[in-house]
């Protein structure tokens, strides 16, 4: 007995080396990220990178941020809140609605139609970027902001999920007593069915939100005009700029380009922070349903 505590035990703290070290890849990048925010261009390259240096200059990096090129960050900021609250939204609803469909109705061609989606799930976006612009260019759409929002409406993963969680979250006999009462099948969806799924929708909500917010390859093809640039495309434009400071570019705006990255990822912590209240209500009230 003594011997196969001790081995547990043994599992035990390897287990935990391993979280360790996992923890410790995520989150040094992102301590970095935040303690490189107090230092100038200078000091990035002068001092350690995981500790600060004696004069902080995050105020003096916050206001080059937003000073750059006549303030063009926060236009990217709200380019970036648009094309992710819009496309998630409209993603989380199109899931939503397919999954719930695929869950509880019986139609020709299911079984062949849900392993479309399936097997979509297994092509990276970037594969489809260039036949998206082809199509896109041909009705006009280029460079404005429906041709980043149109293409993150399609989850595939998002339908799969959906599919799954409504299998358990909504009952048929609900269904079948809403049916009985009259209800159309359009009321009885939004009216019943979408807030039993809501922890699912709150979940594709923030995959759609996290996927849309750090899209690059998509805008960098789609977009021309600064003005409706994501801060992706945008700050990666600055980072560029910065790196060929030895053939004309401007390497002063290295650290703007740091505090802004770092900046861009506060409403995706808000975001997440305010959305899992709603997550884990949702999966309360579920957990209690009879």
């Amino acid at each position: 007995m003594f011997k196969a505590q001790k081995q547990i035990n043994k599992k035990s703290n390897l287990l935990t080396l391993v979280m360790l070290c996992c923890a410790a890849y995520f989150l040094l990048p992102l301590i970095w990220l935040f303690i490189t925010t107090t230092k100038d261009t200078t000091g990035i390259y002068s001092s350690f990178g995981l500790w600060f240096t004696k004069v902080n200059h995050l105020v003096a990096n916050v206001k080059e941020v937003f000073s750059l090129d006549d303030g063009l960050y926060l236009h990217w900021m709200v380019n970036t809140t648009i094309y992710a609250v819009v496309g998630a939204t409209g993603a989380a609803l199109i899931a939503t609605a397919a999954g719930y469909g695929f869950s509880k109705y019986d139609f020709g061609l299911k079984k062949p139609l849900f392993a479309v989606v399936l097997g979509s799930v297994m092509i990276p976006m970037t594969a489809l970027a260039i036949p998206t612009f082809l199509v896109f260019s041909k009705i006009h759409l280029v460079n404005t902001r429906w041709a980043i929002i149109l293409p993150s409406l399609i989850s595939p993963i998002g339908v799969y999920l959906m599919r799954v969680y409504s299998d358990t979250a909504v009952s048929q006999n609900l269904l079948e007593a809403a049916r009985i009462d009259g209800l159309g099948e359009l009321r009885i969806f939004f009216s019943i069915s979408l807030r039993l799924l809501m922890p699912g929708f709150i979940t594709v909500v923030l995959l759609s939100i996290v996927s849309i917010w750090n899209n690059y390859f998509l805008p960098l093809i789609m977009l021309n005009s600064p003005d409706l640039q994501p801060l992706t495309v945008g700050l990666s434009g600055w980072a560029q700029s910065s790196i060929a400071g030895g053939g004309g570019g401007d390497s002063s705006i290295q650290a703007a380009v740091i505090t802004g990255s770092a900046i861009s990822l506060i409403p995706l912590i808000i975001i997440f922070l305010i959305l899992q209240r709603f997550w884990e209500n949702g999966l309360s009230a579920g957990s209690n349903k009879e």
